[in-house]
């Protein structure tokens, strides 16, 4: 039996304030997560426009938080881990990005009622806070529309379920061995890592493209753009460090994985789903 939303949600805050500053390494620490970091920046460049109120949900460190600023962005900076939204805060302070801050404040993407409606052009949220909504995410998600002014948009990021199936298929195959091969049809079938139960580890909500898309037209959006973090460089490191060490090639690479990522039979193949969604 899965547990209790709450239960689950505050699980996920003792999860990321254990990881500390851990998160802010994750995709700068090896090439898959390299391509992962330049995907989603290529993606955002494409969303943000100069002078753009955006609120960041699930915002972690810093990494998009930096990027909002130097698009011209002014951000509200949020997240569920307050450990998180501390490193944040102290990796912006006194650099140039700081003046784009609007403040820092601790939110569960499930309750934005703080917020106004259509207060902002923008709704950031990658990190996967949708995936820890569970079975809130639909609600969730109407809250990040409703406070995008109209003609506005969500951007963010679930985990994917078959990409994560696929990249760690060792590691599943142990965990379907502790759990049961029902637990694991129950995960294929759901995307729920609960059915798992792991203690102390993380859980998540993993989602295939057709139904983040469906979550997002039930929740009054239309989808703009979808693409997985990753598709040829979740393969061999050492051909991807050699591509990386000669700067022609490695931006060739680079061209060539955006678009890839962006193919409608790519999209489920990443271990991440980035999606950008128009408030109707």
């Amino acid at each position: 039996m899965l547990a209790m939303t709450i239960e689950s949600r505050e699980h996920v805050r003792r999860y990321f304030d254990g990881l500390g500053d851990a998160e802010w390494h994750r995709l700068a620490g090896d090439v898959r997560g390299r391509v992962s970091l330049e995907v989603h920046r290529r993606l955002l460049a494409g969303l943000v426009r100069p002078g753009d109120r955006v609120l960041e949900v699930g915002a972690g460190p810093g990494r998009f938080t930096f990027e909002l600023a130097a698009l011209g962005a002014t951000v509200v900076v949020t997240d569920l881990s307050p450990v998180q939204l501390a490193l944040n805060e102290e990796r912006l302070r006194g650099s140039e990005a700081e003046a784009s801050v609007e403040r820092w404040e601790v939110l569960d993407v499930c309750d934005t009622g703080r917020y106004a409606d259509g207060e902002f052009d923008l709704v950031l949220a990658f990190g996967g806070p949708l995936s820890y909504a569970f079975e809130q995410a639909g609600d969730a998600l109407r809250g990040l529309f409703r406070v995008t002014r109209p003609g506005g948009l969500v951007a963010g990021s679930v985990m994917s379920l078959l990409g994560t199936w696929r990249t760690f298929l060792p590691g599943v195959v142990k965990l379907a061995e502790r759990a049961g091969e029902d637990a694991n049809d129950l995960v294929l079938r759901t995307g729920d890592l609960r059915h798992m139960g792991v203690e102390g580890g993380h859980v998540c909500r993993m989602f295939r493209s057709a139904d983040l898309a469906a979550l997002i037209r039930g929740a009054g959006g239309e989808v703009v753009a979808l693409s997985a973090s990753n598709w040829a460089s979740l393969g061999d490191p050492d051909v991807l460090a050699a591509l990386e060490a000669d700067p022609g090639r490695w931006a060739r690479f680079l061209e060539h994985e955006v678009a890839a990522c962006r193919e409608p039979g790519a999209v489920d193949g990443g271990t991440h789903i980035l999606f950008a969604a128009r408030h109707l």
